[in-house]
């Protein structure tokens, strides 16, 4: 979910409820707040936690606080705060810039688990942008210890994310996290989607994921089409997410 901002730069929390409402109008069966599409890297720690009490207030799906930074005891900090907000899940992110090496990314994850409680964690692997890929084997692990319930998998590797399903234990979920990844990694056991188009094109999205799960792939491909031209206006060089979002916000009169 976009964060959104007054015309001094400070957090709207009225039109943070007021947006999350009507993305589950639109048919969003969840709301992930201060992932980095609400601009979590430039967010302080006050403005986080407000918002997570905001929406967890205003909607009745699940709401999924990302709480993860480059620095683990920062990561517990926060995650500790969303707990105390009554969000229902924590998105963590790989420790970003420094590189650790998979036994420290374990540790981080394990940690976070440990402050999120009995809240289910989901990893959000992302090496475009964190500069590590999570090794499976790491993932599994976690998975089978009970201390990952899920990830959100930007990593463009389908061959990969199958070994993964794969691999992993039952009842572990995996969410594309690139929206034009989302029908391949559906054919190789994903659940559905952690979204940017879905500010726009939540009606479409679910359409294409319904129709996949009844059988109807011609239907699934022929919806995936018709959302081209969404995937290539989400983000680029020259306006790289969350800009895209904002305009498209603001051109549907959403904060």
């Amino acid at each position: 979910m976009a964060t959104p901002f007054d015309g001094d730069g400070r957090l709207d929390l009225d039109g943070a409820a007021r947006l999350a409402r009507w993305l589950v109008g639109q048919g969003n069966h969840g709301l992930v707040v201060s992932g980095t599409t609400g601009e979590s890297p430039t967010l302080t720690d006050g403005e986080k936690a407000q918002l997570w009490q905001a929406v967890a207030a205003a909607v009745d799906v699940p709401v999924v606080a990302g709480t993860s930074t480059a620095d683990t005891a920062h990561s517990l900090e926060l995650t500790e705060a969303a707990v105390a907000a009554g969000v229902a899940g924590i998105l963590a992110v790989t420790p970003y810039y420094s590189r650790p090496s998979q036994a420290g990314i374990e540790q981080h994850l394990r940690a976070i688990k440990a402050a999120a409680g009995d809240l289910p964690v989901l990893l959000y692997d992302i090496p475009v942008r964190t500069g590590r890929k999570v090794a499976p084997e790491v993932i599994v692990r976690l998975a089978a210890d009970g201390v990952l319930a899920g990830v959100k998998d930007a990593t463009a590797d389908p061959a990969g994310s199958a070994a993964l399903v794969a691999a992993a234990p039952a009842g572990f979920e995996l969410y594309s996290g690139n929206d034009g990844d989302t029908l391949p990694l559906l054919a190789v056991g994903a659940v559905g989607v952690i979204s940017v188009e879905s500010h726009w094109a939540a009606p479409e999205v679910g359409e294409m994921i319904g129709a996949f799960r009844k059988g109807d792939v011609d239907h699934a491909r022929a919806v995936n089409a018709r959302l081209l031209p969404s995937h290539r206006f989400q983000s680029s060089d020259e306006a790289p997410n969350p800009v895209p979002t904002k305009a498209m916000l603001r051109v549907l009169g959403q904060p």
